[in-house]
């Protein structure tokens, strides 16, 4: 089991949008199996399956791709029109500057540009005047015409670079699965006149990326859009970004066989260095050997709870404690439930 869970603050942070609108989204909640209880504690996690519906079923609801955060509505069936629009280019450059185009048509919408810089590209987004209280449109946005234009070359783009227009927020440790490269937030800046101070703001979130990808052929087709498009772009929020980064190496590696859960040290010498260098580059990269593994032992049990497909001790025993007790304070202390309370509420 490989896929990463979802933090309950995705979830809250796209209902806001429906909140803004004045959606009553609780039968949706409970249609889906996401208990309001869930969504209030903030270490809790959610199914990639569960998000992905709730995306879909938010855009039928409101009528709207920007869920409610946008100046005005991207009507439903709006990114698949693009999808067609641009799946006969001749190369990802073409495809990406007539997406941006086919979108800047609406008014309203947020704008996009692709710039040269060097031998690099950045993709901006003008977010400054977004109504975007948590950034969940600046992520969704970025996330999707990152994994959009990979789809297309059939290969991951590999991303230098994150921008961000605003600091770290709260949930910045969830980043890595969005983007999997250097994280840049800004840092607010004050200048002080004589009658008051000012703080400084940029305008811009973006990502950096090689050139050379832009030359690359689209490899897809309308055949494979068809399949695409039954999940799309919910999915790609959904699914873990897997880049270069050692952690999402670390990730994969860790994920084959969760049967068996090598040490720190198993590990060094299966990449070829030292367990010093390890902890240095995860310690660089803003985690460690622990928080990785623990971060897929709460994907794994979550799987397990939510199917109802194994009993607690079995869970416990899958994910190497050798006691249910044990296994039942760490999940508490990953999510914030035990693991009873937590199969209750899906359930």
């Amino acid at each position: 089991m490989r896929e990463r869970t979802i933090a309950s603050h995705f979830a809250r942070a796209v209902l806001r949008g429906a909140q803004r609108h004045g959606y009553d989204y609780s039968g949706l909640l409970q249609q889906l199996g996401i208990s309001p209880e869930l969504l209030d504690e903030p270490r809790a996690r959610i199914a990639p399956e569960q998000f992905t519906q709730l995306i879909q079923a938010l855009w039928l609801a409101l009528d709207d791709e920007y869920l409610g955060f946008g100046h005005a509505p991207s009507k439903s069936g709006s990114f698949a029109m693009m999808c067609h629009a641009v799946i006969h280019c001749r190369n990802l450059e073409k495809a990406l500057k007539r997406g941006l185009l086919f979108y800047s048509l609406f008014p309203g919408a947020p704008r996009l540009t692709l710039m040269h810089e060097g031998e690099m590209i950045r993709l901006s987004l003008d977010d400054s005047q977004l109504w975007d209280p948590d950034h969940f449109l600046t992520e969704y946005l970025l996330v999707i015409w990152h994994r959009f234009g990979s789809w297309l070359i059939g290969q991951r783009i590999r991303l230098e670079q994150a921008t961000f227009s605003y600091p770290r927020p709260e949930h910045g440790a969830e980043y890595d699965l969005l983007f999997s490269c250097a994280l840049d937030f800004f840092k607010t800046k004050s200048t002080t006149t004589k009658s008051t101070t000012v703080k400084s703001t940029t305008a811009q979130s973006s990502l950096l990326f090689h050139s050379r990808y832009l030359d690359m052929p689209l490899l897809q087709d309308e055949r494979t859009l068809k399949h695409y498009l039954e999940r799309s772009p919910a999915d790609l929020l959904s699914r873990p970004d897997n880049g270069h980064s050692l952690s999402s190496q670390l990730r994969r590696l860790l994920g084959r066989d969760s049967s068996h859960w090598p040490d720190l040290e198993a590990v060094a010498a299966h990449l070829h260095i030292s367990p010093q260098t390890l902890r240095r580059h995860l310690r660089e990269e803003g985690t460690s050997f622990q928080e990785l593994k623990d971060q897929l032992r709460r994907d794994i049990a979550i799987y397990h709870l939510s199917r109802n497909d194994l009993p607690l001790q079995q869970i416990a025993e899958q994910l190497g404690f050798s006691e249910p007790s044990a296994f039942h304070r760490a999940f508490k202390k990953w999510t914030g439930l035990t693991p009873g309370a937590y199969r209750a509420q899906e359930n």
